[in-house]
């Protein structure tokens, strides 16, 4: 993502994005969320409605936003229950099988993908595809709510050097783009179930994991290879049988994408 399509991801007189929020027009919201749609699925309208090998959830939107089954209480963060309220509080008039919060009506990947070509299925993808930038401002908003959480979460004595350091990643358009990607990518790290071994990877881990850097373009550089790093001991710490081995050189390119001036 070029820095033409991001500067105006105001901070308004402030380079913290938690102190003024992050604000896109129309056109920048559409730009970074085709940014995170092509991370997730290479900008494809298929993958707008996506299924992992391995994983009990449905992934979809732009960024993979995790749905849960009924009754089903996954370890991760379900996400796609808010993006369906955000889509209705931007105006969109939702389907009357997506009203109320449902949960996901598949009960497995396997039912998934016979009703891939289904009428509910056709629905979604459209949508999905039509609601780019309502997703995008759904992603920023999750990031502007991750870092009071973050702060509550840490050791008193860590929250000084974690807020700085979110203040000097966000105070470069990239920056901004960074923070909010790895949230939607792999959560804010507080909820005590996304561990392996006892140990995250979210938003929170890899602020405690960064080097101190300059504001700007070395601090985001520092938050790319603190995420790196959270990245691959998830990865060492996965059960094997989810072989998540698998998604480790895509999760590298991804994180690339973030040096991206």
């Amino acid at each position: 993502m070029n820095r033409a399509l991001l500067c105006a991801v105001l901070l308004s007189g402030s380079a913290c994005a938690h102190a003024a929020g992050i604000r896109l027009t129309d056109a920048e919201a559409e730009a970074v969320g085709r940014k995170i749609w092509h991370n997730e699925s290479r900008g494809s309208i298929d993958g707008l409605t996506h299924w992992n090998k391995g994983e009990d959830f449905a992934s979809l939107g732009i960024g993979h936003f995790i749905w849960y089954k009924a009754g089903q209480a996954g370890p991760f963060t379900e996400s796609f229950p808010g993006l369906l309220d955000a889509l209705a509080a931007s105006g969109r008039t939702l389907p009357a099988w997506l009203q109320g919060r449902p949960p996901c009506p598949w009960p497995d990947r396997d039912a998934f993908f016979a009703d891939f070509r289904g009428p509910r299925m056709t629905e979604l993808r459209g949508l999905l595809e039509t609601s780019i930038g309502v997703q995008a401002r759904y992603a920023a908003d999750r990031v502007e709510a991750a870092l009071p959480k973050i702060l509550a979460a840490a050791p008193a004595s860590e929250r000084p050097a974690l807020q700085a350091r979110f203040d000097r990643v966000a105070s470069v358009a990239n920056g901004v783009y960074a923070l909010m990607d790895y949230v939607n990518f792999k959560g804010e790290g507080v909820n005590p179930s996304e561990r392996y071994a006892g140990e995250g990877w979210g938003l929170l881990q890899v602020l405690q994991g960064m080097a101190d850097a300059p504001a700007g373009q070395k601090s985001v550089e520092a938050f790319a290879k603190s995420a790196d790093a959270a990245l691959t001991r998830r990865v060492a710490n996965s059960p094997p049988a989810r072989d998540e081995a698998r998604w480790l050189p895509g999760w590298r390119k991804r994180l690339l994408t973030y040096l991206e001036p």
